[in-house]
């Protein structure tokens, strides 16, 4: 079996290589679950849907979020009533969002909802909530902006830093509210340890990798199995293909290049897979106690994404581990 460690789009472009490099049935993803919101009165799970509906051949692939082909009548009526729109869902993704609240409400764990969600739409791949707590990624915001909503030193909710304010400002600080009294979501700890490889997906290590990591538990289980975990790289040439993993790494004191990504993942990863951009840096890489494995990291495809995934399987790139 095969685990994956799961943030959003990265994430979910490496998943639907994953599942044709190996049976879908072998893959497991444990999915960030820190960036979940509640709008409208709705519980809205980002990164599960984007790895959902990515792995449906259903995403929107211009946004890397959303489903294809989506209407927006129930954003435009809100719009109209002088209601938020500002976080946009679409009225058929608005389905997703009212199943998933509506079965919490019965009591049903989010595990289980997410196993109804992704039946319904023919994955084989198990999708796991990396926990059914309550875990919030929260964001300070720096001293150097000029927003109009929000000061220096203003605490705010990680989807009014992404998505309101366009990630376009600078933060100071990143904390995981709730994440002490939090536990692994069922199956999680499970999929760890008794998986053959486990992946650490191209996802900000910041905000989707490390709210999963600090879970109690996880960070052990990884650095028990740390010969058998391979990540892979999200920052290529110094910079990030999306998101603002780039900026936040610099902001927070980290090198923004794949060595400021081995530092953040030596202690529970033996592998770092980088893109044959920062070759370069691949005996850096193996300074920092990681071995380096470069090759093609871009999924411009599906035939790149999975011929990505046979590399990150194969024995062949573990050879060194230190």
């Amino acid at each position: 079996m095969t685990t994956v460690l799961a943030g959003g789009v990265g994430a979910a472009r490496l998943l639907r290589g994953m599942i044709r490099a190996v049976p879908a049935q072998e893959v497991t993803a444990i999915v960030n679950t820190a960036d979940d919101v509640v709008l409208h009165g709705l519980s809205v799970s980002p990164d599960l849907d984007t790895v959902t509906y990515t792995l449906a051949e259903a995403i929107n692939s211009d946004t890397g979020w959303g489903l294809v082909d989506e209407t927006w009548q129930a954003m435009d009526t809100l719009e109209r009533l002088g209601g938020s729109s500002w976080f946009r869902l679409g009225d058929r993704d608005l389905g997703t969002h009212l199943h998933r609240t509506g079965r919490l409400a019965d009591g049903i764990g989010l595990a289980e909802i997410t196993a109804e969600i992704t039946r319904a739409w023919g994955i084989e791949a198990r999708l796991l909530p990396m926990t059914e707590g309550h875990v919030s990624t929260m964001v300070t915001l720096a001293d150097n902006n000029d927003v109009e909503e929000g000061s220096a030193g203003e605490e705010i909710g990680f989807q009014d830093y992404f998505v309101r304010l366009g990630h376009d400002v600078a933060v100071s600080a990143v904390r995981f509210a709730g994440i002490d009294n939090a536990s692994p979501g069922p199956g999680v700890l499970d999929a760890i340890n008794s998986a053959t490889s486990v992946v650490i997906a191209p996802s900000n290590p910041i905000v989707s990798i490390g709210p999963i990591v600090a879970l109690p538990g996880i960070g052990e289980a990884l650095a028990s199995r740390r010969v058998d975990v391979v990540a892979v790289s999200p920052i290529i040439n110094g910079s990030a293909l999306k998101g603002p993993a780039e900026r936040m790494l610099r902001e927070l004191g980290h090198e923004s290049s794949v060595i400021g990504v081995a530092r953040l993942y030596r202690d529970f990863a033996a592998t770092l897979v980088v893109d044959t951009a920062d070759a370069d840096l691949a005996s850096d890489v193996e300074a920092e106690g990681m071995t380096c494995v470069v090759t093609p990291t871009v999924m411009t495809d599906l035939n790149v994404a999975t011929e990505l995934c046979r590399t990150i399987l194969s024995p062949q790139s573990r050879l060194k581990v230190r």
